[in-house]
C-alpha cells in the first residue's frame, strides 16, 4: 500500500511539473506553479522559509520521501530504472557508499553556491536539470505535435489550435541538456539511484536529515532470512544483507519501499525508529554512522545558512527557411547584437542579484509568449536566461516569468508595476539607420516605442530625420530593436541596466 501511494503521487508530480515545462499557453502556471516553488533549492535561493522548513520536517518524519516523489529527477530515475531492471531483469547489489564523491560535490556545490558560479551549480542542481532537458529536447516534439493538429484543424475551420515557431535557443544548453540525458539515463540504467546518492547535491544535504527520521524501513533480525530480496530490489543499493547481519543506509534510503514489498516473511516494516529499538535482535545502520550523521548535519546546516545569507561564444541557430517581403525581397534574419550589459527580465532586482538567484531551470524560457528569453551562451552566465529582441519584444501586459520563477530571481510584479521597471537603455547607430542615411523615410522605432521614450528629430544639416532616446523614460522592453527595419543587426541597440528602477 505504501509503495502504491508512494508510486501515485510521484506520477502526479513529474507529470505536473512536465506539463509546467510544456505548456506555452500560460493555462496551466496558476494551477502547477507551486511545484515548482516547491523545490529545494530553488527554495533555498528564494529564502523561502515556510518551503524550507516544510522539506525539512518532511525528511525528519518521513525520509527522503522528497526524493522518490516531488523532485521531478529522482522519479525520472525510477522510470529508467525501472524499465531496466524489467528489460534485463538485472538485480541491484549493496554499494558501499562513496563518501569522498558524495561529500567532495556537495563540498563544490555549496562553495559554488556561496561564490556565485551558478553555472556549476546549474549543472547539478535536479530541479534545473530536468527542466532543461524537457525545455530543449521535449518542448520542440510537443510544439511540432502542436502545429501538426494546427494545421489539421485550420484545414477543418477551427482555430482550436495555433502554431507555435519552433527555434534553438541556444546551441550549447541544448549540447549540455543532451548530455545530462545520456548521463542520467546511463547511470540509471546501470545503478538505479547512482546519480542521486553519488552526485546530486540536495540528495546529500536531505541525508543528513534522514539519518534521524521518525519513519524508516526496519530490519527485524529474528524475522529475517537473508534471502537478500530487499538488497536485489534495493534502487539505492543501500541495504546489505550477509550471513550474520542485515543493515539499512537510512541516508541513502529513498523511501520508495521496493524492499518492503519484496520481502516474504515480514521482517521488513516502515514503522517509528526514534531512540533505541525494543527488539535487541533488530540492527540498524552501520557502526559510526550517527556520530558521523551529527558532524555532517552540523557542517550541512552553518554551510546551507552562510549560503542563503551570503545570497543577496553566444551561439544561436537561424532558421533555414527565406523569410521574404510582399513575396519579392528576401528578408535577412535578426542577428543579436553585442550588449554592453544583459538585459534581464522585469521583477529582478539588479543584473546580479538575477543572475546570483537564478537556477538555470530555463522554466521562463520555456514559458516565454513573445520569445525574448533565451539560455546566455556565455561562459559567466552560461544556461542562464537573458533578454533578446531577434524574435520579439518584451509586451507591458506580460508578466508571466514572474509568475513563474520558483528561485525569487524574478520577482512577482503586477502590469502596472511593469512599466516602472527600466531594465535596459536603447542607444541609437547613426551608421545603420535608414532614415538618419537618407536610404528611407522610416521612424518605425519612434511609432512603436510603448513608452514614448523615443523621438524623430531633424538633423539642421541635412534635413534628414533620426531617432533620439530619453533615456530616463526608456524601460528596455526591446519593442524598437525588434521592428527597426535595419538587417541584420538592428539600427538600435538595447543594453541592459546594473540597477533597475
Amino acid at each position: 500500500m505504501l509503495k502504491k501511494l508512494r508510486v501515485a503521487l510521484a506520477w502526479i508530480f513529474w507529470i505536473g511539473i512536465t506539463l509546467l515545462f510544456l505548456d506555452f499557453t500560460g493555462a496551466l502556471h496558476g494551477y502547477l506553479g507551486w511545484m515548482a516553488k516547491a523545490q529545494f533549492l530553488p527554495a533555498v535561493l528564494a529564502l523561502n522559509v515556510g518551503v524550507i522548513v516544510a522539506l525539512v520536517l518532511l525528511t525528519l518524519v518521513f525520509g527522503r520521501v522528497y526524493c522518490s516523489v516531488i523532485c521531478p529527477l529522482g522519479v525520472f530515475q525510477d522510470g529508467i530504472s525501472w524499465l531496466g531492471t524489467h528489460r534485463s531483469k538485472k538485480p541491484y547489489h549493496y554499494k558501499k557508499e562513496n563518501k569522498w564523491l558524495r561529500y567532495g560535490v556537495w563540498v563544490l556545490f555549496v562553495v559554488a553556491l556561496v561564490a556565485g558560479v551558478q553555472a556549476a551549480v546549474a549543472l547539478l542542481a535536479p530541479y534545473s536539470a530536468y527542466g532543461r532537458m524537457v525545455q530543449n529536447l521535449l518542448q520542440p516534439v510537443w510544439l511540432w505535435g502542436n502545429n501538426l493538429l494546427a494545421g489539421l484543424a485550420e484545414r477543418a475551420g477551427s482555430y482550436a489550435f495555433y502554431e507555435k515557431e519552433v527555434w534553438l535557443r541556444s546551441l550549447p544548453t541544448f549540447v549540455i541538456a543532451l548530455v545530462t540525458l545520456a548521463v542520467i539515463v546511463a547511470l540509471s540504467l546501470k545503478g538505479g539511484r547512482t546519480w542521486c546518492n553519488s552526485i546530486c547535491p540536495v540528495g546529500t544535504t536531505l541525508s543528513f536529515f534522514s539519518r534521524f527520521a521518525m519513519f524508516r524501513p526496519m530490519i527485524d533480525a529474528d524475522k529475517c532470512k537473508h534471502c537478500k530480496a530487499c538488497e536485489l530490489h534495493c534502487k539505492a543499493s543501500c541495504i546489505e544483507i550477509t550471513k550474520d547481519s542485515a543493515s539499512i543506509d537510512h541516508s541513502r534510503c529513498v523511501d520508495c519501499f521496493n524492499c518492503i514489498d519484496e520481502c516474504k516473511f515480514g521482517a521488513l516494516k516502515y514503522r517509528f525508529a526514534w531512540g533505541k529499538d525494543s527488539s535487541p535482535s533488530a540492527q540498524n545502520d552501520v557502526k559510526g554512522q550517527d556520530e558521523s550523521g551529527r558532524r555532517a548535519f552540523m557542517a550541512s546546516a552553518v554551510a546551507v545558512a552562510g549560503a542563503a545569507a551570503l545570497k543577496g561564444v553566444e551561439a544561436r541557430a537561424q532558421e533555414a527557411a527565406k523569410k521574404v517581403d510582399g513575396g519579392f525581397a528576401e528578408v535577412l534574419p535578426k542577428q543579436a547584437p553585442e550588449r554592453e550589459t544583459p538585459v534581464t527580465p522585469p521583477g529582478s532586482k539588479s543584473v546580479k542579484d538575477f543572475y546570483r538567484k537564478c537556477t538555470a531551470c530555463q522554466l521562463c524560457v520555456a514559458e516565454c509568449p513573445n520569445n525574448v528569453l533565451r539560455p546566455s551562451g556565455s561562459l559567466e552566465h552560461l544556461m542562464q536566461p537573458e533578454m533578446s529582441f531577434e524574435k520579439g519584444w518584451c509586451r507591458p501586459e506580460c508578466t508571466r516569468c514572474s509568475e513563474l520563477c520558483p528561485a525569487g530571481a524574478i520577482g512577482k510584479i503586477t502590469r502596472e508595476e511593469k512599466t516602472q521597471y527600466h531594465v535596459g537603455t536603447s542607444h541609437v547607430n547613426l551608421e545603420r539607420c535608414v532614415s538618419a542615411s537618407g536610404k528611407a523615410l522610416c521612424g518605425k522605432c519612434a511609432q512603436v516605442c510603448p513608452s514614448g521614450a523615443i523621438q524623430m528629430v531633424e538633423n539642421e544639416e541635412t534635413g534628414l530625420l533620426f531617432p533620439v532616446v530619453a533615456e530616463e523614460i526608456c524601460t528596455g522592453c526591446g519593442a524598437c530593436e525588434h521592428l527597426c527595419p535595419s538587417r541584420p543587426i538592428s539600427a538600435i541597440t538595447v543594453n541592459g541596466r546594473n540597477q533597475h528602477i
